[in-house]
């Protein structure tokens, strides 16, 4: 379970922010994070996985801080965490080194599959190409959390269907997913509940069955989101 109270993260030299009061993600999970650019989806993201600081309040994963967790999370995003000089092949053995769980076979197939050398240098690679290694990569951790940043930009519509489609296959059901994309109608059938966040804030938390039982789509919720008051009442700690 991912737990956050009370996040305040604001960056001095602009007047983005994010505050989150109290969210629960729970264990299994496949969750949306929705909004337009610059709405704070990444820093929520970045917030659970504890890169960067934040002013105040608490992120837990299963009762425990982010530091003590690492080793069962993932995180893929298009900023890539790869190291430009080395090969897909060093890179997994390097990744085999830090993360206990990691699948070198498994990663090996991944790379077969995206059709990616395996042996020329990662800053050689397309942006499409540095995508699809992240993806390799954060599946082989076989972790329990899997943060993914817009991992489906970039490519065409096929690869895209494709790379959903790894993703889903590859997953037991005890992961929890927290995925963020502006792709909304390719991941509607995907995802179990949709966060949608604005002016960084989270304006709407719906479970897609919820959301189709009242005859929605996630193009209404998201701009049902936007209509919402562009201040609503933060609860400050005691």
């Amino acid at each position: 379970m991912i737990e956050l109270k009370y996040v305040d993260k604001r960056y001095p030299s602009s007047n983005a922010l994010l505050y989150v009061n109290n969210l629960t993600i729970h264990t299994g999970e496949v969750v949306g994070i929705l909004g337009d650019n610059g709405s704070g989806k990444t820093t929520l993201l970045k917030a659970i996985m504890g890169i960067g600081e934040i002013q105040s309040g608490e992120v837990k994963i299963d009762g425990k801080p982010v530091t003590e967790q690492y080793e069962r999370m993932a995180f893929i995003t298009e900023e890539g965490s790869f190291l430009p000089d080395m090969t897909p092949r060093k890179y997994g053995q390097f990744l085999a080194d830090f993360f206990p769980r990691f699948d070198q076979t498994h990663y090996t197939e991944l790379i077969e599959a995206y059709e990616l050398p395996s042996d020329r240098r990662i800053k050689t690679f397309s942006k499409g190409q540095k995508i699809k290694l992240e993806i390799c990569a954060g599946l082989a951790k076989k972790a329990d959390y899997l943060i993914m940043d817009e991992p489906f930009v970039g490519k065409d519509i096929f690869s895209r269907r494709d790379s959903l489609k790894r993703m889903i296959s590859g997953l037991t059901g005890d992961e929890t997913v927290l995925l963020t994309t502006h792709l909304i109608d390719e991941i509607e059938n995907v995802i179990d509940r949709a966060i949608i966040v604005h002016k960084g804030l989270i304006r709407t938390d719906i479970y897609v069955d919820d959301m189709r039982e009242q005859g929605l789509s996630l193009a209404d919720v998201m701009l049902e989101a936007r209509k919402k008051s562009p201040s609503p009442s933060i609860h400050w700690p005691n």
